[in-house]
């Protein structure tokens, strides 16, 4: 079975995630109700088992309990998938949100890499920075263990252009992740 459970606990944060590849519940709570909601619809679109339980220092802001949960949601996707033997690797999605669209491409090699493009044009969404996306999405492909490309195409509505970012990454990865063949994909017979 495809599953994790990792608890990363610090003095600016108390983070839980259970996940599971193949699907089930979702439950998210970080206290950051935009980051909620952004989550849950990377879950959905993954088709992702997903629970989420972060304490952080949010009196400060909201930079630590997002770095942190991206640190935990990548370290049990690395671990959920275990050798990486017997799955597609690649996967990449475009999501259209209303007037805006963005892509998500993903190689699950074990070689961490990020490359972020977008430009957000409202500074905070609720009670969330835009900043924090790319902050997120790095603290998760460094622990995951993949190469992720984002980018936002076009858009002018932060939270549209946020949204469909996450979704890009929950579709990519569910195709990346996608149970094909048997060993690894690589000529080298390792990832």
């Amino acid at each position: 079975m495809r599953t994790s459970e990792q608890v990363r606990k610090t003095r600016e944060t108390d983070c839980t995630v259970q996940l599971n590849l193949d699907g089930g519940k979702i439950d998210i709570a970080t206290g950051i109700g935009f980051f909620d909601h952004m989550l849950s619809s990377f879950a959905v679109h993954g088709g992702f088992g997903l629970k989420v339980s972060v304490c952080g220092d949010l009196k400060v802001d909201g930079h630590h309990t997002v770095e942190d949960t991206g640190i935990v949601l990548g370290q049990a996707f690395a671990q959920a998938l275990g050798d990486r033997s017997g799955i597609a690797r690649f996967g990449s999605f475009t999501v259209p949100m209303d007037e805006s669209l963005a892509r998500a491409v993903v190689d699950i090699s074990g070689r961490p890499y990020l490359v972020f493009q977008a430009d957000f044009r409202q500074e905070r969404i609720g009670d969330y920075d835009s900043c924090l996306t790319e902050e997120f999405m790095r603290a998760f492909a460094m622990n995951a263990g993949i190469t992720l490309h984002v980018s936002v195409e076009y858009g002018t509505n932060a939270h549209h252009q946020t949204e469909a970012v996450f979704k890009a990454m929950g579709h990519a990865l569910r195709l990346a992740a996608a149970p094909a063949g048997e060993g690894p994909l690589s000529t080298k017979g390792t990832l």
